[in-house]
């Protein structure tokens, strides 16, 4: 039987061809190849490793957010715990003290409330590849009320006293009052403010205190206006005086005793025949006695007694 040589020759190249691949693959720079082999197995599983997701627990503030119409009345939590994962090279890149939890309450009423805490009402930033998966506790007592404004009375607080031989006549603040925002129940309830006190150590005649600041008790309350100006009238001491005067009219030859308060020396010029007496119908009909004072005496004298003997 006779062979075909014309058939055979063609496969001594192809089998020549594929031990020469197999000679560059396995045998030649055998010892390049398998140094490049180890470098990229390491780099492989470094990569792998490092991208495998992480947990981390971190506590953070607690930072809620109100409605301007409302006020936290409660002690709430200052912290919470907070659950994160993703690449542990992101992980390693947050800076811890710059993170924080945002509760938004600004759609909550007022009223008691138990507030949800979890990744769907907490918010806090973190860097892409990183999300939040949990969060401890789960929930928050929450006590909002509603926030009034009110315009409040200023009263005037004072240290040290006057001069020796002088007093305090009067103090008015300017303005007389200031208005003042907090929870409705304290505000309704508030009568007056107080200013710092102010020192009239030596002090002999009227004068203005600038720009004094205004407090409120309660913390969560505050003034508008935090400052106000207060004038002092100040002067000599003051005594009483008695005096006999003649009641003029219809009632004459009938006298009335009148007791004045003012300061010594400004009583010494005042004379009987400078006052006048009167009687006249009040309201109700009825006939009371009625003193007439010189015009530059009526802001510097008080009537103690006025009465009709």
């Amino acid at each position: 039987m006779s062979v075909d040589i014309e058939k055979t020759k063609p496969r001594e190249p192809r089998k020549l061809f594929f031990k020469h691949i197999v000679r560059k693959l396995f045998l030649e720079d055998w010892a390049l190849k398998l140094t490049a082999l180890v470098i990229t197995l390491a780099l492989w599983f470094g990569v792998t490793g490092l991208s495998t997701p992480t947990k981390e627990r971190l506590t953070v503030p607690l930072n809620p957010t109100i409605s301007t119409d409302a006020v936290i009345m409660n002690a709430i939590r200052p912290d919470v715990d907070i659950f994160i994962s993703g690449d542990k090279r992101k992980l390693d890149q947050i800076n811890r003290s710059d993170l924080s939890a945002g509760l938004d309450l600004t759609a909550v009423g007022p009223g008691d409330w138990v507030i949800e805490l979890s990744p769907d009402t907490v918010s806090v930033a973190l860097p892409p590849g990183v999300k939040l998966v949990n969060v401890q506790p789960g929930n928050m007592a929450v006590k909002l009320e509603a926030v009034e404004e009110k315009d409040i009375e200023v009263k005037v607080q004072t240290e040290s006293e006057p001069a020796v031989g002088y007093e305090v006549y009067s103090s008015s603040a300017l303005p007389p009052k200031i208005r003042v925002r907090g929870p409705a129940s304290f505000i309704k309830t508030l009568d007056y403010v107080q200013t710092e006190k102010i020192d009239l150590t030596g002090k002999k005649e009227e004068f203005t205190a600038k720009q004094i600041p205004v407090n409120v008790s309660n913390p969560k309350a505050a003034v508008l206006n935090t400052v106000v100006d207060i004038f002092f009238r100040i002067g000599e001491k003051r005594i009483e005086k008695t005096f006999m005067i003649p009641i003029s009219g219809q009632n004459s030859g009938k006298k009335a005793t009148v007791v004045l308060y003012a300061s010594r020396a400004m009583l010494a010029k005042i004379h009987a025949d400078e006052l006048k007496v009167e009687i006249v119908k009040s309201e109700t009909g009825e006939d009371q006695p009625q003193l007439i004072l010189p015009t530059e005496l009526q802001d510097v004298v008080e009537i103690r007694k006025l009465k009709v003997n």
